[in-house]
C-alpha cells in the first residue's frame, strides 16, 4: 500500500488533528483497560515534538447523535482526558463546543487538546461532508491513526481525510497495516490462522478467505461446535449453527482444520458450573462444550510451535470462567512462544492476552476488532483507501 505517513511530513508550526481510537471500557468513571490509549501515545508524542498544536479526536461507545454530552455524561471523554494527562505528564484540555466555536481550539494553550466524543455530532456516522469540512478547518494536517475505525466511512475517519489540506497515516495505523501486510500478503510459511468465537456466521467471510491462504486453520469456541457437527459428532446442548454445517464441511475440504479430540463440558453456563473433561465423542445431550480439553490443547499448541506465521482472532472457549480457560491459556502461551511472526486482534483476543500475561511476547497486537476482521477477509478499508487515493493524486 502507498500512502503518506506522518513522519514524512514537516509538522513544524502546524496544527495537527489526529483521529485516534480511544474507545476504552469505562466503569463508574474509571478506565478498566487502557490498551488502546497506550497504543496511541507514541503517535501523539511524535506529533507534539514538532507541531504547534496537537488536537486529538475519538469516539466513545454509542451515544445518541445530536444529544448534548451533558445529557449523556457516560459517553464523555473526560476520564480519557485525565488519563492522557497522567500518562503524558502534560495538561490536556477537553473541548466540547469545537464545532460551534472553532476559535476555542486555536486559542487553547494546553499541551494537548482533546475534542469531545465525535459521535454526538450530527452527521458523523453518515459521513456528512459539511461536518468533515468543519473538522478539517481545525487543522493544517489531518492524521488518521485509528485502525479500529478505519473500516467505517465516517466524517472523522474518511470524510475529513478527503477534504483536509493535508492527510496522512499516523504511526499506529501505518504499523497496523504493515503488520497485516506482512502476515497476509507475503507470509513466511507454514502459516496458521486461529479463529475462535461464538458463531460461524459472524466470521464466515474471514474463514472463507483464510482457508484459501493458510496451511492450517484452528477453530475454537462455539465456531468449533458447528465444525464438530459437520463431522457427525454429537455436541449435546452446545451453541452451534446447524444451518452452516454445509459451509463448515466445505471449509474442511479447502484446508486442514484439526478438530478437538477431547473437550471440557458442563450442564450450565455459569461461573460456578462444574467442569468435566471427556472425549469429544462422549458429550451427553444435556451438556455444553465450553472449552477444548487438555489433550487437544497440547496437540494444537504443538501445531502452533511449527508455524512461521500465526494469525490469532478469538478464544478457544469461555476463558472468562477460570475452569474453562485452560484451552485459551495454552494457545496464548503457544503463540507467545512461537519463534515466527504472530499477529493477534479483536476485543476478546486482547482480553485473553492481558489475562494470560503474554502481551510482550506477541509480535504485533492489533487495536482493531471489526477492522482487523474485515482486512483479513480482503475488504477495502474506506479510511485507508482515501489516504491511498490522496497519495496517488499528489
Amino acid at each position: 500500500m502507498t500512502f503518506l505517513r506522518m513522519e514524512e511530513l514537516d509538522l513544524s508550526g502546524k496544527r495537527v488533528l489526529i483521529r485516534e481510537d480511544l474507545n476504552v471500557p469505562i466503569e463508574n468513571g474509571t478506565i478498566s483497560n487502557d490498551t488502546r490509549i497506550r497504543a496511541a501515545l507514541p503517535s501523539i508524542e511524535r506529533a507534539r515534538d514538532s507541531a504547534a498544536q496537537v488536537i486529538v479526536m475519538s469516539h466513545l461507545g454509542r451515544p445518541a447523535e445530536g444529544k448534548p454530552i451533558a445529557e449523556q455524561p457516560e459517553f464523555s471523554l473526560r476520564p480519557i482526558a485525565s488519563h492522557l494527562a497522567a500518562l503524558l505528564n502534560c495538561r490536556v484540555e477537553l473541548i466540547e463546543n469545537y464545532l460551534h466555536d472553532p476559535s476555542v481550539v486555536a486559542a487553547s494553550d494546553a499541551d494537548l487538546v482533546l475534542l469531545e466524543n465525535v459521535r454526538i455530532n450530527v452527521g458523523e456516522k453518515a459521513n456528512d461532508e459539511l461536518l468533515a469540512s468543519r473538522y478539517a478547518k481545525l487543522c493544517d494536517v489531518f492524521v488518521m491513526d485509528a485502525f479500529g475505525t478505519a473500516h467505517r466511512a465516517q466524517a472523522s475517519t474518511q470524510g475529513v481525510a478527503r477534504v483536509a489540506e493535508n492527510a496522512c497515516a499516523g504511526p499506529l495505523l501505518a504499523g497496523e497495516l504493515d503488520a497485516l501486510e506482512r502476515s497476509l500478503t507475503n507470509p513466511q510459511r507454514p502459516m496458521l490462522a486461529i479463529v475462535g468465537g461464538a458463531k460461524v456466521s459472524s466470521k464466515l467471510e474471514v474463514l472463507n478467505s483464510l482457508a484459501n491462504q493458510v496451511d492450517q486453520l484452528i477453530v475454537g469456541g462455539g465456531i468449533a461446535n458447528t465444525f464438530l457437527l459437520a463431522s457427525g459428532i454429537s455436541i449435546g446442548n452446545s451453541l452451534c449453527e446447524p444451518e452452516l454445517v454445509e459451509s463448515a464441511a466445505a471449509l474442511m475440504q479447502t484446508t486442514n482444520i484439526p478438530l478437538p479430540s477431547d473437550v471440557v463440558v458442563a450442564r450450565e453456563f455459569s461461573a460456578s458450573a462444574q467442569a468435566i473433561v471427556k472425549d469429544v465423542t462422549e458429550v451427553e445431550p444435556d451438556e455444553l462444550i465450553l472449552d477444548i480439553g487438555p489433550e487437544t490443547a497440547v496437540s494444537l499448541s504443538d501445531l502452533v510451535s511449527t508455524m512461521q506465521t500465526v494469525i490469532w482472532n478469538g478464544p478457544m472457549g469461555v476463558f472468562e470462567f477460570d475452569q474453562f480457560a485452560n484451552g485459551t491459556a495454552q494457545i496464548a502461551q503457544a503463540v507467545a512462544e512461537n519463534p515466527g511472526f504472530s499477529i493477534a486482534g479483536g476485543g476478546e483476543t486482547i482480553a485473553a492476552i492481558d489475562k494470560f500475561g503474554v502481551t510482550d511476547s506477541i509480535s504485533y497486537i492489533s487495536t482493531g476488532g471489526g477492522a482487523f476482521l474485515e482486512y483479513m477477509q480482503g475488504v477495502t478499508l474506506p479510511a485507508v483507501q482515501i489516504l491511498e487515493e490522496r497519495a496517488a493524486n499528489k
